[in-house]
């Protein structure tokens, strides 16, 4: 799920998010002609759309864990993140 095929290579979550990071640099660039800077504006929203998608999905599958059947309705997950005060 978190891969996409992109020209015949498979790239994950985290590449992706790392290219619409350097996309976002490259459009800060104050030298980039605006014909580039339209191509990479262009191609970040596309992956920006795109990993919100994924983000949905992982998020509903999240959800779909922490309610399942052996979780017991009474009790609330104990993550451990935070010291609980009494």
């Amino acid at each position: 799920m978190a891969t996409k095929k992109t020209g015949g290579a498979k790239k994950t979550f985290e590449e992706r998010l790392q290219r619409l990071e350097v996309l976002g640099d490259e459009i800060r660039k104050s030298d980039i002609p605006l014909d580039d800077a339209i191509k990479a504006f262009e191609e970040g929203i596309v992956l920006a759309r795109n990993l919100e998608k994924d983000l949905e999905k992982i998020e509903s599958r999240i959800e779909i864990l922490m309610n399942s059947d052996e979780a017991s309705s009474d009790e609330s997950p104990e993550l451990g993140l935070f010291d609980e005060e009494e």
